[in-house]
């Protein structure tokens, strides 16, 4: 074992920042390998495409093309009849080089393929292609990201902010704002009460938080107001990160009814009295219903001067129309049991 010596006094600090340096330095290689894989594999594929569409290239070429690369490249894994179709979907999916480059090359190859086998609309694979660049999801948080439906849901709850917020912050404010949640994690019943809910939320509130959304820190449930020495309870409170303000959620079991907005509006006043801070902008009120008339919740907000909006929760979802009416492909089994080891073959 070495001598101990007497260490300079920045020791430690220089060698966190080494760290740092390295695994930085490690995760650019790792990137830029990944990047010039993802272009080599959508020049490939588009090659496929462009001798397909010439020579009437079918299934046995891309198998002997399989065996003959893998013969040649033995140590280079990707290269099965599986993978070279896959290849040939993406310069399908995406034919923009530039795009390409640009966008597609900054995910790993199974995220591509994620896009690929979930979503049919060249829109939808770049909404999701972006929300997983921007958030950093993983491959099965992306997943779980399409399979409910979050493209459909995002911005779609019923809100005042237009005309209560100024614009930038309008925006952002719906556009992180969904209808209808899911709780499905939950593993409630239809039948559960407004206390059920919220205690199985803040339970399971990691999960909340990412059905929520990016932005959203935890507060507290239950949160304690004293107005005039009258003690009042916030159901769930919440403070989002990138619009700086705090965030009241309601749960209420049944439909949506007017007087719901009186409360939540009491509240919101309560807490920019009290806890906003300097710097925070307005309180943002959220109230969660089973159900909602959409003409009533209109009117209902449209007096309203603080920002509030209005959206559903689901807390069993039936299993999608294409689930209940058709038994899987053979290539979606033969997917399915490939996916354990697909991750190999990149």
């Amino acid at each position: 074992m070495p001598d101990l010596v007497p260490l300079p006094s920045d020791y430690t600090a220089w060698l966190a920042e080494l760290k740092t340096r390295i695994h930085s330095a490690q995760q650019r290689a790792s990137l830029a390998v990944n990047r010039e894989l993802v272009l080599l594999y959508w020049q490939i594929g588009r090659d496929i495409l462009d001798r397909q569409g010439r020579e009437g290239w079918g299934t046995r070429v891309i198998e002997r093309l399989a065996q003959d690369l893998r013969s040649a490249f033995p140590d280079m894994k990707g290269f099965s009849p599986r993978n070279l179709k896959y290849m040939r979907s993406f310069a399908e999916a995406w034919p923009d080089a530039e795009f390409v480059q640009q966008a597609a090359a900054q995910l790993p190859w199974f995220h591509l393929c994620t896009l690929i086998d979930k979503l049919k609309t060249p829109e939808e694979r770049n909404w999701y292609l972006a929300k997983t660049i921007k958030h950093n999801w993983s491959r099965s948080m992306l997943v779980m990201q399409i399979e409910t439906g979050l493209l459909a849901r995002q911005g779609q709850a019923l809100t005042n902010f237009p005309v209560s917020l100024p614009e930038p912050q309008s925006d952002l404010a719906r556009e992180s704002l969904k209808d209808p949640y899911r709780f499905d994690f939950l593993g409630l019943t239809e039948e559960a009460q407004e206390r059920e809910i919220e205690h199985a939320l803040v339970k399971h509130v990691t999960e909340f938080l990412l059905e929520l959304g990016a932005g959203f820190a935890y507060v507290g449930r239950q949160v304690l107001l004293n107005v005039g020495g009258d003690e009042f309870f916030i159901d769930l409170l919440f403070y989002h990160l990138r619009l700086r303000c705090f965030v009241v959620i309601e749960l209420k079991a049944g439909s949506f009814k007017p007087e719901h907005l009186g409360q939540l509006g009491f509240y919101l006043t309560a807490i920019d009295r009290d806890m906003k801070g300097e710097h925070d902008n307005p309180t943002i009120g959220l109230l969660l219903c089973k159900t909602k008339n959409k003409v009533v919740a209109e009117y209902a907000l449209g007096d309203k001067t603080q920002p509030m909006g209005i959206a559903e929760y689901r807390l069993v979802e039936s299993l999608p129309a294409a689930l209940q009416t058709n038994l899987p492909s053979i290539e979606e089994i033969e997917r399915a049991l490939a996916e354990k080891t697909g991750e190999e073959e990149s």
